[in-house]
């Protein structure tokens, strides 16, 4: 009985070592460490994943094309990324799935010269605008131009690469359509060429998530990943309601360098945006976006939903 009760008491050791162990996560994030990111940065740094049991680690990618396709692989946990190119994965075959929400809200938009001679989405027939990114951006655009009884054709695209605002100061560009109204608008105000943005969403354009967290699909039982999930919606809410001292938190020990004019201002654009349940999921909200991408032919199919969106249980 002795050697039972021993060896009973060996095996409730080693199990309750082994849950205090915190697991492994790996994130990897969409672009470098930028405001847009603030709730993982606030959640790593007062310990709340710690508390959930959890050793994350927050990656910056040296090619922000590979996160999702690396998640994919099984070579890390978690990705950042963009609702329509998760989509646009998915639809390619990638075995994703979007488990949680960072910016709920779209940070694109269309960018002209606050001071400049467009005034409206009908001033700009005959005008060029420029792009960085191809397919999705020009879809972007041309429902807007629609919205003012316009085609593609009434407009001459350029590829000014990530050279967006740039492109609108030397003049080659009339306006950029992929600028991010939380960046690019301080940006052309702290250089003293204020910008004008007109919202997609206001043009025609549903609703969506800008940036939204991604898993492989064989995962989504691993109970890690909603624990990874509770842990970032405490880091939302203490960012909401003490962003001051968040903000402290997020320009710490080797982020120190982000402490600038230009991500001091993209931090207090992009509070209000950040998901305050980051979890949640509103199906038909998704449903109609992904209707919206397979109508303008950004992806060629759209599955079930349950397939490549959930709301962790």
């Amino acid at each position: 009985m002795k050697k039972i009760a021993l060896f009973l008491a060996t095996l409730l050791f080693l199990a309750t070592s082994a849950q205090a162990q915190p697991q492994k996560l790996t994130v990897l994030l969409d672009w470098f460490v930028n405001p847009d990111h603030a709730p993982l940065f606030v959640a790593l740094e007062k310990g709340f994943f710690k508390n959930h049991s959890l050793d994350v680690k927050l990656i910056a990618p040296s090619n922000p094309n590979d996160p999702p396709k690396l998640v994919a692989a099984g070579q890390a946990d978690v990705a950042v990324s963009y609702q329509h190119q998760h989509q646009m994965q998915v639809s390619e075959g990638l075995p994703l799935t979007r488990i949680a929400t960072l910016v709920a809200t779209p940070l694109n938009s269309l960018v002209v010269l606050k001071d400049g001679p467009i005034k409206s989405i009908a001033d700009l027939k005959g005008k060029t605008v420029g792009y960085s990114v191809g397919g999705f951006e020009t879809a972007l655009l041309k429902v807007m131009l629609e919205k003012e009884g316009m085609a593609l054709s009434d407009v001459k695209l350029v590829n000014v690469n990530f050279s967006l605002s740039p492109s609108l100061f030397t003049g080659q560009t009339d306006a950029v359509i992929g600028a991010f109204r939380n960046f690019e608008l301080n940006q052309m105000d702290i250089e003293g060429r204020p910008g004008r943005a007109f919202f997609v969403e206001e043009y025609g354009v549903p609703a969506y998530d800008e940036l939204i967290l991604v898993a492989a699909s064989n995962t989504l039982s691993d109970p890690k990943l909603r624990a990874f999930v509770d842990a970032l919606e405490e880091g939302v809410q203490y960012l909401i309601n003490h962003p001051d001292e968040s903000w402290k938190l997020f320009v710490s020990g080797d982020r120190a360098s982000l402490d600038d004019e230009l991500n001091r201002r993209a931090w207090k654009d992009t509070l209000p945006r950040f998901a305050l349940r980051p979890g949640a999921l509103d199906n038909k909200r998704y449903t109609r976006f992904a209707d919206f991408l397979l109508k303008e032919k950004i992806v060629g199919t759209v599955p079930e939903l349950e397939k490549w969106a959930v709301e962790l249980r």
